[in-house]
């Protein structure tokens, strides 16, 4: 029996970059990473670093590259982009990195052959839909990382609050990756219990005041971090991780990730991240999942929210 090779892209060598790709290593998920940058120099310089410690954890090709190694990828990942400084806006971001995200999108695409293109670059959601657009792949098979970091970050502050394992909390974070994100409260459970039901049985009170703590805690989780270290990998890289071994594996998991919906909920041709299963294609199926009357109601001004965005760079 044959072994099966695996080929990953990196398309950017900054700290997202080059965390997924050391996390990549340590869980030997692929036999091929090619970090490719701008910055040739910092791409090598990783590559390095990663290689020097392969003894310890397993035989790996992983090199710096440039587009024309896009070609027979299974996975190519797109972390290159500007970081938003204090005092700049969504669309500032968003007019900055849409130019740089253009330039990437035709560079792949002229060696593209096979492969599903995840979008980690910020803001996830502009960057994505029009990645799709530009690739012109069809839909799902360009997705965003969307709110699958949102959602962790709403399983950490649960697991917290009720002093249980992490792996015991279920919960989804859905709509924009910002401000406008929603918490998805009615299909949150511990151990098949919803919160509150869980609470009270272990007399832990789960009220109103106590989403809303949690629902800023994990908006304004990312700028807390920032303003701490001066960015955020760590986690993102572990999670970008976990999406690759999915589509690696095809192992149809469940992930709120981002990318072009049509239709559900009564919202279309916008991207936001919903509940989708996800495997070697891409985004296999976006899950029409039970929500509330007011949880449709905010999913849907969230939707509004980064299409107003869109509506903004629609010309780039």
């Amino acid at each position: 029996m044959g072994i099966t090779k695996t080929k990953v892209a990196i398309i950017g060598a900054g700290f997202v970059g080059a965390s997924t790709a050391f996390a990549m290593a340590l869980q030997q998920n692929a036999s091929e990473i090619v970090i490719i940058d701008v910055n040739k120099e910092k791409a090598l310089g990783e590559a390095l670093d990663i290689n020097h410690g392969l003894c310890f954890v397993g035989q790996m090709l992983v090199y710096a590259g440039d587009y024309s190694d896009i070609k027979d990828c299974d996975v190519i990942i797109i972390s290159a982009g500007m970081g938003r400084k204090p005092g700049e806006t969504r669309l500032d971001l968003a007019k900055k990195n849409l130019v740089v995200a253009k330039d990437i999108t035709d560079n792949i695409m002229k060696y593209y052959t096979r492969g599903a293109i995840l979008v980690v670059a910020n803001p996830v959601d502009i960057l994505t839909y029009k990645i799709q657009k530009w690739s012109g792949l069809p839909n799902g098979r360009v997705f965003g990382s969307g709110t699958v970091l949102d959602s962790a970050r709403l399983r950490f502050s649960l697991a917290e609050k009720f002093n249980v394992d992490i792996r015991n909390v279920h919960g989804y974070v859905v709509g924009e990756h910002g401000d406008s994100q929603i918490p998805l409260w009615s299909s949150t459970h511990i151990a098949g219990m919803n919160v509150e039901e869980y609470g009270n049985l272990h007399h832990n009170t789960f009220t109103d005041a106590d989403r809303e703590k949690i629902k800023e805690e994990i908006k304004k989780a990312g700028a807390t971090i920032i303003k701490n270290k001066g960015a955020t990998y760590y986690a993102v890289s572990i999670a970008v991780n976990s999406i690759v071994e999915t589509l690696l594996k095809n192992q149809n998991t469940i992930r709120t990730v981002s990318s072009v919906v049509d239709g559900i909920y009564g919202i279309s041709d916008v991207a936001i991240s919903l509940p989708s299963i996800i495997n070697s294609y891409g985004v296999e199926e976006i899950i029409p999942f039970p929500i509330t009357p007011e949880e449709e109601k905010l999913l849907r001004a969230s939707a509004d929210a980064v299409k107003a965005i869109l509506n903004e760079v629609k010309d780039i």
